[in-house]
């Protein structure tokens, strides 16, 4: 039985079709899901993409996180539901309280965009068991306000909990703490990335095939994920 994979689209999403392709040629049957849905129609996890939900008005994450179909995101993630946000997506996993810390302006004060080198701190999570810890990867990075920030504390706990997902290398590129690039939660369910893997899925549009693995992995965990 192929795997569901709900993608949001929220107004200002811009990444949703590139994020629903990466899904698509990783295995998995893409489901759009709109921000006012009440209801996840039963997919098997789901996709925050990139982008500038609501405008980033407040703050960036800051009115998506009470969409309605957040409210049952939330939910379901709480049960082991995947769940990865990408970008906005981990703004708004942050301002959902499902992830500790915040996104704030990039310390240069400068949108950047460019190829980023990551390394794999954690192939524990849903989202990465495909990759080796250690393993550096090429993927695309776009933001204005994508510096990880956290209390020493929080950060202390993220790092002996083995929940820093990946760090940023050669060159931090927004001033993120301890260079962190993504994190997941406790359970290793969710994990929000700042960094794009669905634009590093095919030859002739991605610097490497590298983000390619974030959806596959997701697809071996529900294998393993007993019904």
């Amino acid at each position: 039985m192929t795997a569901r994979v709900g993608v949001v689209t929220f107004p200002g999403s811009l990444d949703d079709g590139d994020a629903a392709r990466a899904v698509r040629i990783a295995g998995a049957e893409p489901v759009r899901l709109w921000h006012g849905d009440a209801e996840l129609y039963g997919v098997d996890a789901v996709v925050l993409p990139g982008g500038f939900s609501y405008g980033d008005y407040l703050r960036c994450g800051a009115i998506a996180r009470f969409a309605p179909v957040m409210e049952k995101i939330v939910d379901a993630s709480r049960g082991g539901l995947p769940v990865l946000g990408i970008c906005n997506g981990f703004q708004i996993l942050c301002e959902a309280h499902l992830l500790p810390g915040a996104l704030t302006r990039n310390q240069h004060l400068h949108f950047r965009n460019r190829d980023q080198v990551l390394r794999v701190e954690s192939a524990g999570t849903a989202w990465t068991n495909a990759f080796q810890a250690g393993q550096e990867i090429l993927i695309p990075v776009k933001n204005g306000e994508g510096c990880y920030v956290a209390d020493t504390a929080t950060l202390d706990e993220l790092e002996g909990e083995g929940r820093v997902v990946a760090r940023y290398v050669g060159g931090n590129p927004n001033g993120s703490q301890r260079d962190i690039a993504a994190i997941t939660n406790p359970a290793g369910n969710v994990v929000g990335i700042m960094p794009h893997p669905e634009h590093a899925v095919e030859a002739l549009t991605g610097p490497s095939l590298d983000g390619l693995g974030f959806f596959t992995s997701v697809l071996k965990h529900l294998v393993g994920t007993p019904a």
